[in-house]
């Protein structure tokens, strides 16, 4: 029976809990309600909580209060999505209460998980049951009914998962979307995917977890650190060390597989010696990881690790005070999904761009840094998806600027909102502005399906287009043409003056052309325009006005 962990145990659930998610997040994708390819529930909180294990790698000792902390400030920067980030403030409110806890045990957990859930609910304006807060709060319920029987902690989250899942297979009757698409809700199957890796990682299964990408490997003369030119550091740790007094099994061998390990966790890679010394310079943000793959050759000496985030802000601090940059008083950011759409978005004199959309939902720390960049006092944020709304909200604790989150739901809307803008005015005057502004367009999209499945009164096959309006699909058919024209002709009203074809990457400009020259035919009293807009997964966005 295990009444309670210590730090390493703890560490070890919050790899295993984001590496089953890792190993489950197509699963969770596929469960997205509309049978469109842009499902990213699962990717979504992995990207979250894959930075908040990147955050506890980053911690050298197993101090429980310190991994906590790493947990729940990883999981804050890197929300996606609003799945991402409901699931960063379960994590917050389960981390905080870990990390005051004197003794991690079954009442410490059940706590954790009742805050984790409150917190959760408290970060939606208007709470959905049928949804991940359901869920959590179902495993919340149990949590404290399990801690008030068992002391045995493998026990007690068996417990609290069983009820979960129990709660997960009724969200279909409590949302008639879900009942419709014949699913149960993703974001609930995925939080319920993370506490299964807490538990099999309790129970003592190992997940070899680590976040990296390969790197080419780089020469001698490659590895000079230059701190003058690093606004964007993707690793952040300078670490050095020499291996000295090899252990008697070591091989030459061993040497170039530690060199492979190098690249895997970080860049500026410099592996040389030989079995009576390797000198190492790495560039990772697990140095932890770095020294374990060194320990395992021989002896450590020399060793320094210096934090280059830190200098570069050091060094900008002086560049400040020297060059003090002197802040206008508003200024604006934007998502936006293609290269086109982007490009109009500058003309409209948005400060900074940020990719994303659906399938690539920017993360909250991506929209502080983006405002963070701006040379403004206060700065407008048009998320241009509903998906992102809240990590634009989130993002408030994460920048110094005043961020006014306009919450656009699609790219028309954020256009049209853009067009309000008065570089002069006052927060209150241009948040009203674009707030009404917004009213005025209607947004649609042209996509296809990516499953079998009955929605909205149509029998939908997988590879059939199909138009959605802002609420639900409006049209389908076999012609991605046919199908816009169907959306379009159902949208319109006696007073739409204009329409806006921002055609995709999937779609030639011809084929747009001659769509515009057939809706300009059938429609001679309103103005229709073709638009790239390079977006993926939609062939057509459409605005209505």
């Amino acid at each position: 029976m295990q009444k309670s962990i210590n730090g390493a145990s703890l560490r070890k659930m919050f790899v295993g809990g984001v590496a089953l998610l890792d190993q489950n997040k197509k699963l969770v994708d596929a469960l997205n309600v509309f049978p469109v390819p842009d499902g990213d529930t699962g990717t979504n909180m992995f990207l979250t909580l894959k930075s908040a294990v990147t955050e506890v790698n980053n911690c050298i000792g197993n101090n429980a209060t310190d991994l906590c902390e790493a947990f729940s400030k990883g999981a804050l920067r890197g929300a996606r999505g609003n799945s991402g980030v409901i699931t960063s403030q379960i994590v917050k409110g389960f981390c905080s209460v870990l990390a005051e806890s004197k003794e991690l045990n079954t009442k410490a957990m059940a706590k954790a998980i009742t805050e984790g859930c409150k917190i959760a609910y408290k970060a939606v304006t208007v709470p959905k049951e049928g949804t991940i807060l359901t869920v959590i709060r179902g495993m919340s319920e149990a949590a404290n009914d399990m801690a008030k029987k068992t002391s045995d902690l493998e026990e007690f989250l068996k417990g609290v998962l069983d009820r979960g899942e129990e709660v997960l297979q009724q969200t279909p009757e409590m949302l008639p979307v879900l009942k419709k698409a014949g699913v149960v809700d993703a974001g609930g199957r995925g939080i319920i995917v993370v506490f299964t890796g807490f538990y099999r990682a309790l129970k003592g299964e190992d997940f070899d977890f680590v976040f990296a990408d390969s790197k080419p490997v780089q020469t001698a003369d490659d590895v000079v650190a230059d701190y003058s030119n690093l606004a964007e550091i993707e690793f952040g740790y300078c670490t050095e060390y020499m291996i000295i007094n090899m252990n008697k099994k070591t091989t030459e061998a061993d040497i170039e597989k530690l060199k492979e390990k190098l690249i895997k966790i970080g860049d500026s890679v410099l592996c040389l010696g030989d079995l009576n010394l390797v000198k190492v310079h790495v560039h990772t943000n697990t140095p932890n990881v770095a020294l374990g793959y060194a320990l395992e050759l021989g002896e450590l000496y020399n060793l320094k690790i210096e934090n280059m985030r830190e200098q570069n802000r050091e060094l900008m601090r002086q560049a400040q005070k020297q060059n003090p940059v002197e802040l206008k008083e508003n200024g604006m950011i934007a998502v936006a999904p293609g290269s086109g759409i982007a490009e109009l978005m500058r003309e409209l004199t948005i400060d900074n761009i940020i990719e994303g959309g659906q399938t690539m939902n920017p993360s909250a720390n991506d929209i502080a840094e983006a405002a963070d960049k701006v040379p403004a006092k206060n700065i407008y944020v048009f998320p241009n998806n509903k998906n992102i709304i809240l990590a634009c909200e989130q993002a408030k604790d994460l920048t110094s600027k005043n961020l006014i989150v306009i919450p656009t739901r699609s790219v028309p809307e954020g256009i049209t909102a853009a067009l309000c803008f008065n570089p002069d005015g006052d927060v209150e005057e241009n948040t009203q502005a674009m707030m009404e502004a917004m009213k005025t367009v209607k947004s649609a999209s042209v996509t296809y399906a990516v499953r079998a499945t009955h929605v909205d009164g149509f029998d939908l096959n997988i590879g059939e287009i199909i138009g959605l309006d802002e609420k639900s699909i409006k049209a389908k058919g076999t012609s991605i043409g046919d199908t816009t024209k169907d959306l379009i002709s159902k949208m319109l009203t006696p007073d739409t003056s204009t329409i806006t074809l921002f055609y995709g990457s999937d779609v030639k400009p011809v084929e747009a052309d001659l769509l515009q020259q057939e809706l300009s035919a059938k429609y001679p009293n309103i103005e229709v325009s073709a638009i790239y807009g390079g977006q993926p997964v939609y062939y057509y966005i459409i605005s209505i006005e």
